[in-house]
């Protein structure tokens, strides 16, 4: 495989707050090639949408990218060195927040947020904030960017553009607000496009034309995507590779079909298990039992072992990280101790101590439910 269009290795982001540190992406390493879909997955909470606004270098004070490196198309966005006193320092070759600005965001890595209404300013005409948005990043003159305007409007399948050019966003529906957010994202034909959650808002339906028509433009422009959702039929739907996260951290990364049919830990088995699917019938789901713990805080040995009905004793002790899986077809790695290579003391037939835990692992509740 070629190298890849953007490569993250050990990408910290904390916020330094009151009560603590919040360590909302802790170490996670990914890689997007050109032209296929990436998904980043996982309930609300794991670090998806701070691990993406990091990689174009827009986390707000009091957070703070703290460690990692990315590389983007053989540019390094992000990277840190030791200094002669021995405090980190950008290195020499990181762009600058100029360079980031005038030719990184928006021209060549785009972002599609997850609510329109927010995104679009209520008191501009649609076609007048896309115009000035491909006249900024494309030296296009005001007549020229409003003849692409159009044309992406098109593009995207909202009909009659020339005539719902000049009007407003409220005169739009949630999905065809989406699909002017996906125009403005194509315009300037970026390498990359980062969607956040873009089709949460909208019905079954709606989000479904939404995919369908993203997976045709990826197909016609050959732009990669990074996709996070926290929804498994969306990843099945449109994904080539997933990334699954859970409090600040990569816990297991597969191809799509490998994810779904080979899945390798027990928090992916749990959000698969959660969902509906169209080729089983069953009489009620099964959600994750507990929330997820606090990322200021997060429990000792593996992050996942207070809700895991898999845990064993090791699982407090013992922090795993990432391992290939050597029997697997492709490319797939967890970070289970189930899978370390090594005897760290994983046995099957001892769970976890039940009655310590009151009949669940640490942090299960009777009732069940998640963080929303």
């Amino acid at each position: 495989m070629s190298d890849p269009l953007l490569s993250v290795r050990d990408l910290k982001t904390q916020f330094f707050t009151e009560d603590g540190t919040v360590r909302a992406v802790d170490g996670i390493s990914f890689d997007v090639h050109e032209g296929e879909i990436v998904g980043l997955v996982g309930e609300s909470g794991a670090g998806k949408s701070v691990a993406t606004a990091s990689i174009l270098r827009l986390v707000d004070s009091p957070g703070e990218i703290v460690g990692g490196e990315i590389v983007f198309d053989g540019e390094t966005l992000f990277g840190l060195e030791e200094g002669p006193n021995g405090e980190l320092r950008p290195r020499e070759e990181m762009l600058s927040e100029s360079a980031m600005r005038e030719r990184i965001r928006g021209r060549r890595i785009a972002i599609i947020f997850q609510d329109p209404m927010e995104s679009l300013n209520p008191v501009f005409t649609v076609g007048g904030q896309l115009r000035e948005f491909i006249e900024l990043n494309r030296d296009l003159d005001a007549d020229a960017a409003r003849a692409e305007a159009i044309d992406m409007l098109r593009e995207v399948g909202i009909p009659a553009p020339a005539e719902r050019y000049d009007e407003y966003p409220h005169q739009f529906s949630g999905g065809m607000r989406q699909r002017v957010l996906i125009a403005m994202a194509l315009a300037c034909e970026p390498d990359l496009i980062v969607a956040d959650e873009p089709t949460t808002a909208l019905d079954v339906t709606v989000e479904g034309e939404i995919l369908e028509l993203v997976t045709d433009l990826q197909a016609t422009y050959d732009t990669a995507f990074i996709w996070v959702t926290h929804d498994m039929s969306v990843v099945a739907e449109i994904c080539d590779r997933v990334n699954v996260m859970y409090l600040g951290e990569i816990v297991e990364q597969a191809a799509v079909d490998d994810l779904f049919y080979d899945t390798r830990h027990p928090y992916t088995s749990a959000l698969l298990d959660s969902m509906p699917r169209p080729d089983e019938t069953v009489e009620e789901l099964d959600p994750i039992r507990g929330v997820m713990p606090e990322a200021i805080d997060p429990p000792s040995g593996c992050r996942f072992h207070p809700r895991c009905p898999e845990a064993r004793a090791v699982c407090r002790e013992v922090h795993p990280e990432p391992r290939d899986l050597q029997d697997a077809a492709s490319t797939h790695t967890a970070a289970c101790v189930k899978h370390d290579g090594f005897d760290v003391g994983y046995d099957e037939s001892v769970p976890i101590d039940a009655e310590a835990t009151g009949g669940f692992s640490a942090g299960f509740t009777e009732t069940g439910g998640d963080a929303e």
